[in-house]
């Protein structure tokens, strides 16, 4: 039987305790997760790219499950290159839903060996989406309930 192997892509600027949650509960349904950084060319990031792997490393670095990486391009691609079969997504509202179902038929017919896996957000972290928690950090706000507890944001802010 084959590895299963599920990429996780995000921006991830920066990495949310939903992230974290989705994560966490698909470690069962996986032997590797990549957890996946897309280089966006239409957002401006606040975390460098290598303060992200930073951060999401330092949450899952006692986790030999979890692969963390970057790429740029299709994310269907990536995978390809991965070997994954599965695309792991999670949901927090209806809207979400229509756009991963859309985006998940295109990446079917691109690689038709793909699955794409869908967990819905627990409850309680529905509102939370990483553009609202950079605006926090941005203007100074206090953050730290919506980062996994291990991550010291002051650590990752300032020089930005």
């Amino acid at each position: 039987m084959s590895k299963k192997i599920a990429v996780f892509p995000g921006s991830f600027d920066p990495f949310t305790i939903g992230h974290e949650s989705v994560i966490n509960r698909s470690f069962p349904l996986f032997d590797e997760i990549i957890i996946a950084i897309g280089a966006n060319t239409k957002k401006q990031s606040y975390f460098s790219m290598d303060k992200r792997m930073q951060m999401i490393r330092e949450i899952f670095r006692d986790n030999p499950k979890i692969k963390v990486d970057s790429y740029s391009g299709l994310t269907v691609e990536f995978c390809m290159k991965c070997g994954a079969q599965y695309l792991l997504r999670g949901l927090r509202t209806a809207a979400d839903f229509e756009y991963e179902r859309a985006i998940a038929q295109i990446n079917k017919a691109m690689y038709p060996e793909l699955e794409s896996i869908f967990l819905l957000t627990l409850p309680e972290h529905t509102p939370i989406n990483s553009s609202i928690v950079r605006d926090i950090i941005r203007y100074g706000g206090d953050a730290s309930q919506f980062v996994p507890s291990i991550i010291d944001l002051s650590k990752y802010t300032g020089d930005e």
